[in-house]
């Protein structure tokens, strides 16, 4: 009939399997019993008494309904037996039990006593029927999926597992029983020499990491997983480290909660990052004292596009602050983290302003319309090499975009300024770290005369003038500076990893290109940290500084580049200087070998976090400091060529390298 649909008949293949199994189970559980009867008399079936076979049949029918009853509340016919494991043996062995108790308590109630091997081998033989109609689905599963032919076996990848705990045992299990994934596993790897020339799956422990190289080479190994989860970073960079000297992929776990929540397999390995590499654990942060610093106030990052300036902002916007204001030069970073800040939070007031801290009068402007009570002041030229050949940009941005943007802090109420600051500020050799040294005695000097309350002797640089030759801002003779509480401090970076202009990312797509990877020197050595080490150290400086501080990151050991560079060539799957080349460029201008977390006069002082310092300010004279600041502003607006001279006069310990001194370092 025009208009109905055909009624179309189904079922399901699972309900067809566990249809076959009920009557697998209906048919064993009443034939064990009956088999037990028959062992128990010699195997000879005249020998059985015949009460006991009219009680065995009287029983049988009600025995059926119960045992099916059991096994469905234990859920053995909706569990998927090609995955069958310790919690499917675990529901056998209860339900075994359960209905054995229950035969046994109504032969003797309701029908008469039987042979106590009876009940003893017919509850065994009801088990082994059970395991086997369940287990052996699961081994012709596994058979079927890893029968590979020696023509096929090319194809696969041979993996070599590190950990032959419970996290490798998985990893293992997963290839093992999936279709999809075309590998092998050939070897295992385990510092625990217990179980070393014994086997998981048939697959051989074959030493500890000692044996790494050796097993890699005799194996074939093409993948490299690193299943400890519990394992120190420590741990991780030295087996990693090991590792890399190798041919193969590498790929290890991300952390220890995908362990806790069973969340082991092959698709939760991921690639080796270069931060494993460092050997160390992350700094952490209490973001509780963080949100209650951040939480309701007016917070404006300067260089708000960038690496470190994007991340504060991440950071800022997630402790719920009462505005966010981004300030920037470039539009197109900035605007990619507005919409991602309006769309992760879009209830918060979020201000995006393009701008120059080099201009008096806007940084005047922001600070007058929004009046930030914290500001993380971010933006800087920060690219060593660029700068050597701008050195008066370097000055004009860092040094004296620095101190307009302070003053227009100090003077619109901010309570805290805190500057980001580098370890190139230590010892410079180069223009820009000369030009962050002098970014942290502003911070110093600041800081220095607003506690003495002499905050009106701190004198306004112009670079803009009227028509009549007088600056166009003033200083407010009736403004009471008395009433000035800002709190400046800097912290100190070491190199960040991933941020722009970073090493990492320019190995990287040299690799991709084929090569060659270009290392300044094979000597040079660096501290590195990531970038949300970086934002919760400045985030901390915030919470910590009382004033004058500068704070210092214990970043640990530090990195040979050339080391870092054959292990990202490594990690990409080529060889050092086989496939991809390394070349050796020679120190860049400014550059050297060592850099420095803090000058030696400096000192340290310890924080409530431990890997947190401060440096004690070096003592000199504000007012003349001031003064000279001011000749070297004029020098850097008329692109003077010897303003490396007026630097070093300012920055005493500030020694440019000659290529000569370069060679001899």
């Amino acid at each position: 009939m025009e208009g109905k649909k055909k009624f179309r008949f189904t079922i399901e293949p699972w309900r067809i399997t566990t249809a076959f199994l009920m009557v697998y189970d209906a048919i064993t559980v009443n034939a064990s019993f009956f088999l037990a009867l028959w062992l128990r008399h010699d195997l000879k079936f005249s020998l059985i008494d015949k009460i006991y076979i009219v009680y065995w049949r009287a029983f049988a029918p009600y025995y059926t309904v119960i045992c099916l009853a059991v096994y469905t509340i234990f859920r053995l016919y909706k569990s998927i037996w090609e995955y069958v494991s310790y919690t499917e043996l675990a529901s056998i062995l209860y339900s075994s039990i359960i209905t054995l108790a229950t035969h046994i308590l109504a032969m003797v109630l309701f029908y008469g006593r039987m042979p106590i091997s009876y009940f003893l081998m017919g509850g065994i033989l009801q088990f082994v029927f059970l395991c086997v109609s369940r287990f052996s689905y699961r081994f012709f599963h596994v058979m079927s999926n890893k029968r590979i032919n020696r023509e096929d076996l090319a194809k696969y990848k041979r993996v070599m597992i590190i950990g032959a705990g419970s996290a490798g045992q998985m990893i293992l299990r997963d290839i093992i029983n999936s279709k999809m994934i075309n590998e092998v596993v050939c070897c295992i790897i385990d510092d625990d020499r217990s179980k070393w020339n014994r086997y998981i799956e048939n697959v051989p422990i074959v030493g500890g990491r000692d044996d790494i190289l050796l097993s890699a080479k005799k194996y074939n190994i093409d993948r490299i997983y690193l299943a400890i989860p519990s394992a120190s970073p420590e741990e991780k960079r030295d087996i990693l480290n090991i590792c890399s000297e190798t041919d193969c992929e590498l790929k290890q776990l991300p952390g220890y909660y995908q362990f806790v929540l069973n969340q082991i397999g092959v698709s939760s390995l991921a690639d080796v990052k270069v931060e494993d590499l460092l050997g160390r654990e992350p700094i952490r942060t209490d973001l509780e004292e963080v949100f209650e610093f951040v939480s309701g106030k007016s917070v404006l990052v300067t260089g708000g596009g960038g690496s470190i300036g994007s991340e504060l902002c991440r950071q800022i916007a997630s402790h719920k602050p009462r505005q966010l204001i981004i300030f920037d030069i470039y539009e197109n970073s900035t605007y990619g983290v507005q919409l991602e800040l309006k769309n992760r939070y879009p209830e918060m007031d979020l201000v995006v302003l393009i701008g120059s801290v080099r201009d008096s009068r806007k940084m005047y402007d922001v600070f007058e319309t929004y009046r930030p009570q914290i500001v993380y002041h971010a933006a800087a030229h920060k690219h060593v090499p660029l700068m050597e050949d701008s050195p008066c940009e370097a000055i004009k941005n860092n040094a004296i975009g620095t101190y307009k943007t302070a003053f227009a802090a100090m003077m619109h109420g901010c309570e805290k300024f805190v500057l980001i600051s580098t370890d190139k500020a230590v010892n410079p050799t180069n223009i820009m770290g000369a030009s962050k040294r002098i970014c942290e005695m502003i911070i110093q000097s600041f800081d220095a005369k607003i506690k003495e309350g002499r905050a009106r002797d701190i004198p306004q640089l112009f670079t803009h003038y009227n028509d009549h030759g007088v600056d166009t801002l003033k200083k407010n003779d009736t403004f009471d500076y008395n009433s000035i509480k800002t709190d400046f401090v800097a912290v100190r970076f070491g190199n960040v990893l991933g941020s722009n202009g970073s090493v990492i990312p320019i190995f990287q797509k040299q690799i991709e290109n084929g090569g060659p990877v270009t290392v300044t020197h094979p000597d040079i050595i660096r501290y590195f940290m990531t970038i949300p080490e970086a934002v919760s150290l400045v985030l901390l400086a915030g919470t910590y500084g009382r004033g004058g501080e500068i704070f210092v990151l214990d970043m640990g050991s530090p990195v040979k580049i050339d080391t870092l560079a054959r292990n990202l060539i490594r990690m990409s799957g080529f060889r050092p200087d086989i496939d991809i080349k390394i070349e050796y460029c020679g120190l860049r201008p400014g550059e050297k070998l060592y850099e420095e977390k803090l000058m030696a006069e400096e000192g340290l002082e310890t924080t409530a976090n431990e890997l947190i310092h401060i440096g004690k300010p070096l003592e000199f004279k504000a007012d003349e400091f001031f003064v000279q600041l001011s000749d070297l502003m004029k020098m850097a607006y008329r692109n003077d060529r010897s303003i490396r001279d007026k630097v070093a006069e300012i920055v005493t310990t500030y020694h440019p390298l000659s290529d000569e001194n370069r060679e001899k370092e």
